[in-house]
């Protein structure tokens, strides 16, 4: 073997290092030149909740407009005070389960109520951030309900990024400064909307496998769910774990068969009152998946890929479904992985 020759790989290896650091660094100064009006939709509408209303209502009114958080206000104090989300509900029917309280009660109870009870704050509302995503792997945890973290439509959507990765938020509100309005809000996906149409076609940069590049949660750091558990038992593991969604796998094959999503609602469309919403925590995953919408085109539907997939390919497929996570599966269905849009836009923080 020649000198030139055994030198071959080791270039090789040097050129896709190359290539890896140009792709993480255009897009790098693509996120600092861009501001955050470039991801707000031309037609897009802002829930905004008062604080005195019944937290019920508030929650109707999120279904009611198909729409996944609202920033609350506090017409007191004349101020955003934080955010509510559909999951939020549905961790407060966790608590009134957990507790034995008086579920009957959450038709009077406003926002502020909810959100001035310690115990419902500091049982399921505060967000605990996923290990991998913290310094040293330690615990932490986030939190949207007692102060209001927006960012100005004027900043950079790296910015934007890093406060999103930083304080482990699915939303950040988007203000518009000067007279206090919130014009949107901006959630990982939407980032990743804009990063992919504006780089699909440069194939080069993204050519290595989103397992060679790290991307995504593998092996024992994975959380699945099973087919027989309770939903209530689910959702605190979701909890617990700081997951927005769980892989619902087969325990003996181990192949996979669905993802249940912590905004899910097919509990409560179900359930004629708070009191049947609350017993419904009972009913186990393979019920509720039985009850799901089949239509693939809801962003947490199952969508998979494989350890060979390039990151390439993978913004391909984004363009197509808008997906907020992927399952990585093997030839046989099993469960390898999860890659969420969160793992995409972090890898290039």
């Amino acid at each position: 073997m020649s000198a030139a020759t055994a030198q071959q790989p080791s270039g090789m290896l040097r050129e896709r290092e190359v290539v890896r650091k140009t792709g993480k660094e255009a897009i790098g100064t693509f996120l600092e030149s861009q501001n955050c009006y470039s991801v707000l939709r031309a037609s897009g509408k802002v829930v905004v909740f008062d604080t005195r209303i019944p937290i019920q209502l508030a929650f109707y009114a999120l279904v009611e407009h198909d729409m996944q958080a609202a920033p609350l206000w506090d017409p007191k104090h004349c101020e955003f005070v934080g955010i509510l989300t559909v999951t939020d509900f549905i961790d407060v029917l966790r608590y009134y389960r957990q507790t034995g309280s008086d579920v009957a009660t959450l038709a009077t109870r406003s926002i502020a109520d909810i959100l001035a009870d310690e115990g419902i704050l500091t049982t399921v509302l505060r967000k605990i951030i996923p290990r991998r995503f913290t310094v040293k792997g330690e615990s932490k945890e986030s939190d949207q309900h007692s102060s209001f973290m927006a960012i100005d439509v004027e900043a950079t959507l790296s910015r934007a990024c890093n406060l999103l990765h930083d304080q482990s938020l699915d939303f950040l509100p988007v203000m518009l400064a000067p007279d206090m309005r919130v014009l949107a809000t901006i959630t990982y996906t939407c980032v990743l909307d804009h990063l992919v149409s504006n780089f699909r076609e440069q194939r080069r940069l993204f050519d290595d496998t989103i397992y060679d590049l790290g991307i995504g949660t593998y092996g024992d750091e994975m959380v699945v769910a099973y087919p027989h558990q309770p939903l209530h038992e689910v959702l605190h593991t979701l909890h617990v774990h700081g997951l927005s969604a769980v892989p619902v796998v087969d325990e003996s094959t181990k192949k996979i068969r669905g993802v249940y999503s912590r905004s899910d609602i097919t509990f409560l469309t179900k359930a004629s009152d708070a009191e049947d919403a609350v017993s419904n925590l009972n009913l186990t995953l393979d019920v509720l998946m039985s009850q799901q919408r089949s239509d693939v085109t809801t962003p947490d539907a199952l969508h998979t890929c494989s350890t060979r997939h390039t990151l390439q390919s993978v913004f391909e497929y984004f363009a197509q479904v808008k997906f907020n996570r992927l399952i990585v599966v093997d030839e046989e269905e099993r469960i390898v992985g999860v890659v969420s849009a969160r793992d995409l836009v972090a890898y290039f923080l």
